[in-house]
């Protein structure tokens, strides 16, 4: 199964660093633009503002839909997806089912320009994500979307994690690209915790 304490550092570092710049940003704006005398300058400052903004590439104003369904005919999985956010321990949610798996709402759609996370289950009856490990290089899997649209991934590399590493690269890239990284338990089965000793990784990247 997939606990509820996955990759907590990964998260709360992704969810700190996302917001703080972003409020930051806002803050100081606010702070620049409340303390302009009536002269106009506050007019300036939004003309040159919009002078200066930048136009993303047409590519890049894609809007991507919600993810429905994914599949990796590789190992047979045809999975409708549910949406999670942070639990009330801040780590990120788990599927209600074990058929299931969940994407992280917080984070990138998939399709675009980031890293999107999806996670199922491993170990039980018949989990979503048991077969996940055989996936290698060059396999692909597929996201339909709840516009009928269905973008396509292919396998980058597989990687172990320990429950408490920092794995703050599953839920951060620079790189201008998109990816869809999956996660789920692995290892084995620790009575005390309730949980697998290890954590397996999936990366894939946009075809």
């Amino acid at each position: 199964m997939l606990p509820k304490t996955l990759l907590i550092r990964a998260l709360i570092k992704t969810v700190l660093i996302g917001s703080g710049l972003s409020l930051a940003l806002l803050f100081s704006f606010i702070q620049s633009d409340s303390n302009l005398s009536a002269s106009g300058q506050s007019q300036n400052i939004s003309e040159s503002l919009v002078e200066n903004a930048v136009v993303l590439p047409k590519e890049e104003q894609i809007s991507f839909g919600l993810p429905v369904r994914l599949k990796i005919p590789e190992i047979n999985v045809d999975s409708a997806v549910e949406y999670v956010g942070l639990d009330s321990d801040g780590a990120m949610d788990t599927p209600k089912s074990q058929d299931n798996v969940v994407w992280y709402e917080l984070g990138q759609r998939p399709g675009e320009n980031g890293s999107a996370v999806i996670a199922g289950h491993y170990g039980g009856k018949a989990s979503v994500f048991d077969n996940l490990y055989k996936l290698r290089k060059g396999d692909k899997l597929y996201i339909e979307d709840d516009k009928g649209v269905t973008v396509s991934f292919v396998v980058r590399e597989n990687r172990r994690y320990d429950p408490e590493a920092d794995a703050s690269n599953v839920f951060n890239s620079n790189d201008g690209k998109s990816h869809l990284n999956l996660i789920t338990c692995e290892g084995d089965w620790n009575k005390d915790s309730k949980s697998y000793d290890k954590r397996l990784v999936v990366f894939t990247d946009k075809e």
